[in-house]
């Protein structure tokens, strides 16, 4: 199992049914998530929910995956998105949950114990940052997970 992590600054603000980053599996086995962040690049503060996906809807942007130990023989192992156009299918309930400050650079740092938080193989399946309520901020995003 590598560790692999894809970090970015989102296009979009993301709303209450749009993601504003998202990391999905690539259907070729399932990835554990051991951290992610997110911080604010704006002065307005926002609430943020970690919630999980089982079908895409349109996905932005797809983001480089770099491995974060060695990279010989490299295979990126999962689908990091910027800012979704079209909702996903949102599971019920919320993983994580933060209020991010009114300051550039406040934010949220989410980590997971033991093996990790499981994405299941199939390319429908993943997890996304999205406000609460009402419209985010652009945001400084990370998802860093084994696979």
């Amino acid at each position: 199992m590598a560790r692999q992590s894809a970090g970015w600054r989102t296009t979009g603000a993301g709303s209450a049914t749009l993601p504003m980053a998202s990391l999905y599996s690539l259907g070729t086995g399932a990835l554990w998530v051991v951290e992610i962040g997110c911080t604010n690049t704006t002065v307005t503060a926002f609430e943020v929910s970690l919630k999980k996906f089982t079908a895409a809807g349109t996905q932005g942007t797809a983001q480089t995956v770099l491995p974060e130990e060695d990279d010989v023989n490299f295979t990126a192992k999962g689908d990091p998105r910027d800012t979704h156009t079209v909702t996903p299918t949102i599971s019920a309930g919320e993983f994580r949950r933060a209020s991010v400050g009114a300051s550039i650079g406040s934010g949220a740092i989410w980590t997971f114990g033991g093996r990790g938080l499981k994405i299941p193989s199939g390319t429908g399946n993943g997890i996304g940052l999205m406000p609460m309520v009402g419209t985010g901020q652009i945001c400084d995003v990370y998802f860093s997970w084994d696979a």
